[in-house]
């Protein structure tokens, strides 16, 4: 008999730890194909605009980060905490290379759009090469140019996804209107939720938790 799992990830392309997050959950989803193989995954990604508030240009990286967490030393330990974490999952990541913190909204209305056209391995490359922009090449994602030229990287049609692109920093709404207020965010099926870039281990106990339930009578 063979059983569905419904995962949705919230996430941002912002936060690094979505990125790892991202990572944690590769390695459960490997892990439940090979100890579960009468289990088929549906596995969706809903986009959360962390900072609706940012201009349309972004603001300085360093400027945006000092402000927030207050001193130069608190920066400093605060990107050593994401680069180690991120070192622990294979990520590599290069926050030194950021110039900008940009406003999302059009990267999310982009990926919105393309997984909509597109098929889910261009869906997932386009979202990887997404976090790649920012986080390993210093990319601009708040610059329609350069989310334009990644799509057409991934096999999309630059013409079909150009009207999705507001470029007036209004903000993203997405399709699901649920409150989910920091990322990443995993969800099971509805029924299980976790936050946080957990452990493999958590996640992949979340998703037998979350099958678990589905074979008791409600």
């Amino acid at each position: 008999m063979s059983h569905r799992l419904h995962v949705e990830v919230f996430f941002d392309f912002i936060c690094p730890w979505c990125l790892i997050g991202k990572r944690q959950l590769e390695v459960a989803l490997d892990r439940l194909r090979s100890e579960r193989p009468d289990v088929e995954v549906d596995l969706a990604w809903q986009g959360v605009q962390l900072l609706p508030h940012l201009p349309p240009q972004g603001e300085p990286f360093a400027e945006f980060y000092l402000q927030r967490l207050g001193s130069v030393e608190a920066v400093r330990m605060r990107q050593a905490q994401v680069q180690q974490a991120a070192a622990a999952v294979g990520v590599s990541i290069d926050l030194r290379g950021i110039e900008r913190m940009p406003n999302t909204a059009d990267a999310h209305r982009l990926m919105e759009q393309a997984a909509a056209l597109g098929s889910a391995a261009q869906r997932d490359a386009l979202l990887e090469r997404l976090f790649s922009a920012y986080f390993v090449r210093g990319e601009d994602l708040g610059c329609a140019d350069t989310l334009l030229a990644i799509a057409e990287e991934c096999g999309f049609d630059r013409a079909a996804l150009t009207g999705c692109l507001s470029g007036d920093a209004s903000p993203y709404l997405g399709s699901d209107t649920r409150p989910v207020k920091s990322v990443p965010y995993f969800q099971f099926d509805r029924r299980l939720a976790i936050s946080g870039a957990q452990p493999a281990e958590a996640l992949f106990g979340a998703m037998c938790e979350a099958l678990q339930q589905e074979r008791q009578p409600s």
